[in-house]
């Protein structure tokens, strides 16, 4: 009985076994599989021989990036790589005999194949002229089996029986070409009111890329304003590693302006040093330091460290520590994580205009500087959104506090000359807050942020006698609200970038300079708008700017004290445009 017993319950074993198998490849296969990408490309040396046996790596670009991927090409010259998770990546081939190549800036889209052709160049002519050999037709009734050196890739058949070349089918452009330099005819500043950084005039500036050899690259700046008088400065980006957000940058700023006929001459002088520097796969630290030295006068110094640890917990969350003077130097990479051709000419032409606020206090210069201390999560939200969340603090010790239509008789007020405006120290402040912003990517043409900030600012005080305006300034916390929205117009191609803050109280400085930076939120209501002209317009890529900010003049804040009337405002209203050509 016990036998018969065993014998009838098998059966009933390997049925339950069955049901539970298909369950589970069920279950396995509702599961929503990640949005991959593969890239193809051909190598070829100058005079259009295809490389056999070149070694492509492909490095994902960003902090805490996976191991990069290696692959061979084939007679042919062709690599293909697939399974690539989408996003911007590197490329370096090398080659014996050969220089080796750098592409940057990559883009991999989801179920795509990208496209791309890569140019080696020779380390001798004579070499060169050796290596090159004449392009054998296929004969039109030839199969050809192509083997590949490298195990991650498959065979392949390829079919040559037109008798071209089949590495032809994969020249193709990336959509990234780098402009090699950038000039700008504009009038307007971007921070009105301030000294030491652009003036409030017409002027002239342009930014040249230039190639040293192997990674490294030489970002040139310059600009000159020549109204009423002469303003201008010269700065330099040197990339090591040829990238912005990859490797050490040193940049060297120095600034000149004549501050009236008869007035001061401001001079500065700024030197910073940064990179990121990655620790295993998973930590990325980003450091820098910054020496700055101006003069109208007399001279007023300032060393500005910052370092970010970034840690990348998996593929959705990510984990930052920050800790860094504020004002920092300006953003070497652009904080929404999108990649831009022409990011690096734009980052070396912000290296002007960012020389901290020169303040005057008690008879000497001093400079606007506090400590800004962050931690934060940042979570990925599918493929085209991200949430971040922070708790931050600031110390600030001498805050920037701009004002217009001053009739004040006090030494602590800085007019400036191309302006009606003026700036004035605050004082002190010190304040806790915290941080919530989202983006959500709507499509290829369409991005928006919301962002939440609850921080402290300084804001005026009732008082019954007339008294120093420092002193009638507390910080006080406020709420705020930002909404922005990215867009490109279909055909005509204009892209514009607007949005509001909108904030609880009254208030005469930033609530939380750091985020509103790395959002890019300005106060109250902003518009930035550019229009490509057509190419029949000029020679080169012309595009029209205009640049709006606080467009409803929100937030001005009238003041008396004992050394007069001012009008204290967080942000001017003010009007920034001109033409700008890239080639």
């Amino acid at each position: 009985m016990k036998h018969g017993r065993l014998r009838f319950r098998i059966p009933w074993t390997l049925v339950l076994t069955a049901l539970l198998a298909q369950v589970f490849t069920a279950t396995a296969a509702a599961e929503p599989k990640p949005l991959l990408g593969k890239i193809a490309g051909v190598v070829r040396d100058a005079g259009g021989t295809a490389q056999m046996g070149a070694t492509v790596q492909l490095i994902r670009e960003g902090p805490a990036a996976p191991p990069s991927q290696q692959y061979r090409t084939n007679p042919e010259g062709i690599f293909r790589g697939e399974k690539l998770v989408p996003g911007l990546y590197t490329i370096r081939v090398t080659l014996a005999g050969f220089l080796p190549t750098l592409e940057q800036h990559v883009r991999i889209a989801a179920n795509l194949t990208t496209l791309v052709r890569i140019e080696m160049e020779s380390m001798f002519a004579s070499l060169d002229r050796l290596r090159r050999q004449p392009v054998a037709t296929a004969d039109a009734e030839d199969w050809k089996w192509v083997l590949r050196s490298a195990a991650a890739m498959r065979p392949v058949l390829q079919w040559t029986g037109d008798g071209t070349n089949p590495a032809s089918y994969l020249i193709a452009d990336t959509g990234l070409k780098r402009p090699h330099a950038r000039l700008e005819l504009t009038s307007g500043a971007r921070r009105p009111g301030s000294v030491s950084n652009l003036a409030e005039s017409a002027g002239s500036a342009f930014a040249y890329d230039e190639k040293l050899g192997g990674t490294n690259r030489l970002l040139l700046a310059g600009q000159m304003s020549y109204e009423r008088a002469a303003a201008g400065g010269v700065a330099t980006v040197w990339l090591p590693a040829g990238s912005l957000d990859a490797g050490p940058h040193t940049s060297l700023v120095v600034r000149q302006a004549k501050l009236g006929p008869d007035g001061l001459t401001f001079r500065g002088l700024r030197m910073e040093q940064g990179g990121t520097v990655a620790l295993g796969d998973r930590v990325a630290v980003r450091y820098g330091a910054e020496y700055v030295l101006v003069g109208a006068g007399s001279a007023a110094t300032s060393l500005r460290p910052r370092t970010e640890v970034d840690l990348r917990v998996n593929e959705d969350w990510r984990a930052s520590m920050v800790f860094a003077a504020q004002p920092g130097a300006p953003y070497a990479t652009d904080p929404s994580g999108e990649a831009d051709a022409e990011l690096p000419l734009v980052a070396a032409l912000n290296e002007l205009d960012g020389f901290p606020v020169l303040l005057w206090r008690a008879g000497r210069p001093v400079l606007e500087g506090g400590w800004h201390q962050e931690v934060r999560a940042r979570r990925k939200l599918g493929t085209r959104g991200s949430l971040q969340v922070a708790a931050f603090h600031d110390d600030n010790r001498h805050v920037a506090v701009f004002g217009r239509n001053a009739q004040v008789s006090g030494t602590d007020f800085f007019h400036d000359f191309f302006s009606n405006a003026m700036v004035y120290d605050g004082g002190s402040s010190s304040s806790w807050g915290a941080r919530a912003g989202a983006r959500e990517k709507l499509s290829e043409s369409v991005e928006l942020t919301a962002m939440y900030t609850f921080g402290g600012a300084l804001a005026p005080q009732e008082s019954s006698t007339p008294t120093a305006f420092r002193d009638a300034l507390r910080t006080e916390q406020r709420h705020a609200l930002y909404a922005g929205v990215k867009t490109t117009v279909p055909k005509l191609g204009t892209q514009i970038n607007g949005g509001y803050q909108w904030m609880s109280g009254v208030v005469v400085s930033l609530l939380d300079r750091y985020g509103e930076s790395l959002f890019q939120a300005d106060p109250y209501v902003h518009l930035s708008v550019r229009q490509p002209l057509p190419r029949r317009f000029a020679p080169g890529h012309w595009e029209a700017l205009a640049d709006c900010q606080n467009l409803l003049a929100q937030g001005y804040v009238p003041m008396s004290g004992h050394d007069g009337q001012v009008v204290f405002v967080p942000a001017f209203r003010s009007f920034r445009g001109g033409l700008s050509v890239q080639f």
